[in-house]
């Protein structure tokens, strides 16, 4: 049996048969980080065409599913879809201002029962959330960026839009705009910075989740499994109005 330092070695002369493809530094931190994440909001304005073919290439690679709707009002019928071809009868969604429609006047109508975050609220109703995430098969929430070049949603939580929303249900239905598209880490790098430096924004007690594609767990046989750790399927939906 090998000892420790046998075993490191030969990790380290691995290493250094496969040196890095490009030298690793840290991205310059913008000196104004509010300016720097106007002036890639009004560049994304002419771009973001060529960044949402970008995406939804790169989410299908790992095994999203993209839709495109007109406006706002055809989203439920995504879902109701969803709904309808899973056996699905419970959604849970953000609080409509976070998400930007109210699925409960929407779904409720076609027999699905649908649970909204609270806009507030304590522990208690947190918990009761929870559990009704927990219970449901599709989650529905907002998209705070779309990383083009990995297919990633990004999603800050807080007050009205849980994290459990996307996490806990077997399917999961962003819903996201063009001006949600950037192109690259760095730009979301600047997009955080200047979340940060907004006091009326602040970041305490925000949890921001990067999610490409479903769950995906692999054991030790490389046996890869769906739905472990968060949802099975990812649904990102583009409305063109929005």
């Amino acid at each position: 049996m090998a000892t420790r330092e046998e075993m490191l070695g030969r990790i380290r002369r691995e290493v250094r048969r496969a040196p890095g493809l490009f030298a690793a530094s840290p991205a310059p931190r913008p000196a104004h980080p509010e300016e720097a994440a106007a002036a890639l909001r009004r560049e994304m304005m002419e771009r973001w065409p060529a960044a949402l073919a970008r995406f939804q290439e790169e989410l299908e690679r790992v095994a999203g599913v993209f839709h495109r709707v007109a406006s706002l009002a055809e989203v439920p019928g995504v879902i109701r879809d969803l709904a309808r071809q899973r056996g699905a009868r419970s959604v849970v969604g953000w609080e409509p201002a976070a998400l930007g429609l109210d699925l409960r006047a929407t779904l409720e109508p076609a027999g699905l029962s649908v649970t909204v975050a609270p806009p507030g609220g304590g522990e208690s109703a947190r918990l009761a959330h929870r559990e009704a995430a927990a219970g449901a098969q599709i989650g529905v929430t907002g998209v705070d960026w779309a990383l083009a070049e990995t297919g990633t949603l990004i999603l800050v939580s807080g007050s009205g839009r849980p994290r459990s929303t996307s996490l806990l249900p077997e399917t999961h239905v962003a819903v996201f705009g063009k001006g949600h598209l950037l192109e690259s880490l760095e730009q979301v790098g600047i997009m955080l910075e200047a979340l940060h430096a907004d006091a009326a924004r602040s970041l305490s007690g925000a949890m921001i989740n990067f999610i490409t594609g479903p769950s995906r767990t692999a054991d030790i046989e490389l046996t890869l499994t769906r739905g472990v750790h968060g949802p099975k399927e990812v649904h990102a939906v583009f409305v063109e109005a929005l």
